[in-house]
Formats: C-alpha cells, structure tokens, sequence
C-alpha cells in the first residue's frame, strides 16, 4: 500500500467581531480547504505554510493545540492522511495560483460550511471553529 500525506490549514481571519474562513474553488470544480503533499524533508507545518503561500498568497500565524487528520483511500493501492492545522491569516489580500485555485475568498461560518463539497472538509471547519470558541 503507497502511503502519501498532504498537509494544510483551516485559516481564518477576524473582522471586529466576526470571524471568516477561507475556502479555495479549485480548477478541477471542488471546493476545499486549502493543502497539498509534502515535499522532501519538510516538516507538516513547513508543507502547510508553502502550500498555503503558494496557493493563496498568504502568510499565516499557526494557532497551538489544533490539529486534525483526514484518513481516505484515494485510489485502489494507496492511502493517504490529510493534516489541517488552524492559521490567522496576517493579511487578506489572496493571489490564487492559477493552475489550482480557480477563486478563493473568506466566509463567514456558516457559507464557509455550506460551500465546502467534501463532509471531511466540512467536519474539520467544524472542529476549528469550535476549538476557536473553546469547546
């Protein structure tokens, strides 16, 4: 079995009161939460961060304590872990990389929730945001 790993983040940024979390439309038609495989040597974060850099634009300030995983088969043969870590993003000017992200804006909760195609996906926003409110 080919063991591969992907590593992101649920980021989010804060607006007076309200809380928005980014969502990524990706070229292939699915919206997501913004990750990508490891490379060499990198640590989890170390993927995270670059994948969140290179898809978004964006550099980030990881939240302690936060971390999920996502365990699927992608395909006959292989299984694969998907590590969400929880970031604020520093700014909220996005670059989408062309190749990958089609659109990528930041929602509040409940549209972030409603627009994310996979229950994986909507799950993790889920339990960031309540680790966000201390539950």
């Amino acid at each position: 079995m080919k063991q591969e790993k992907s590593c992101g983040a649920v980021i989010f940024r804060e607006e007076n009161t309200n809380r928005y979390y980014l969502v990524l439309h990706s070229t292939q038609g699915h919206t997501t939460l913004c990750k990508g495989h490891v490379e060499g040597d990198e640590t989890e974060h170390e993927t995270a961060a670059r994948e969140i850099r290179e898809e978004t634009g964006l550099a980030v300030d990881f939240i302690d304590g936060f971390r999920a995983v996502i365990a699927y088969s992608p395909r006959p043969g292989a299984a694969k872990d998907v590590v969400f870590f929880l970031a604020r993003a520093r700014g909220q000017d996005i670059v989408c990389q062309p190749e990958e992200v089609a659109d990528a804006r930041f929602l509040p909760f409940g549209e972030a929730l409603e627009a994310l195609t996979h229950p994986s996906d909507r799950e993790t926003l889920q339990k960031a945001r309540a680790f966000l409110e201390g539950g």
